[in-house]
């Protein structure tokens, strides 16, 4: 994969563990919301991606950067046990810079990786309630599947997208 490939004064490369406390911090803030996020909402969400993503799946993973600042992530992988498939686990841009392709600059570049090695679809899931999530991944050409209840344990339900690349 071609790496720290630049545009609009954003690049774009392979994730690396240091990359990690940047990562870490915009999980703490790009998501807050005034009278919704609490301190045990925002650990939850930063428990989401540990630090083990970026140990396993760095060569896999994107982040991307205006200068020293992080703009947005994307934390995926290739499936061990699937050979045809690969995995978005997690991603990120910068509440300032949504709406403005760079999403979709890191997916794409993610289905290259997966090409490159052979797989032919890639996966993610979303919560039921996450509106915007779904209407993007449709936007994006991913297929919805159906929902699946206690998906990620008792009561969490996930809706379910998968793409051909």
């Amino acid at each position: 994969m071609a790496d720290g490939i630049v545009r609009d004064g954003i690049t774009l490369r392979t994730a690396r563990e240091d990359d990690y406390p940047a990562i870490a911090e915009a999980l703490h803030r790009w998501w807050l919301q005034p009278g919704f996020d609490t301190e045990i909402a925002i650990r939850e969400r930063v428990a989401m991606v540990p630090r083990l993503w970026l140990q396993h799946f760095a060569g896999t993973s994107l982040v991307a950067y205006e200068g020293e600042a992080l703009r947005g992530f994307l934390v995926g992988f290739l499936s061990a046990d699937r050979d045809d498939e690969g995995y978005i686990h997690f991603v990120g841009v910068h509440p300032e810079l949504r709406r403005r392709g760079l999403g979709r600059r890191l997916y794409g570049r993610f289905f290259e990786v997966c090409r490159a090695a052979g797989r032919r679809r890639v996966r993610c899931v979303a919560t039921p309630s996450n509106a915007l999530s779904i209407a993007w991944h449709r936007a994006l050409g991913f297929a919805v599947e159906p929902a699946v209840e206690d998906y990620d344990g008792p009561g969490i339900t996930r809706v379910r997208f998968v793409r051909e690349v």
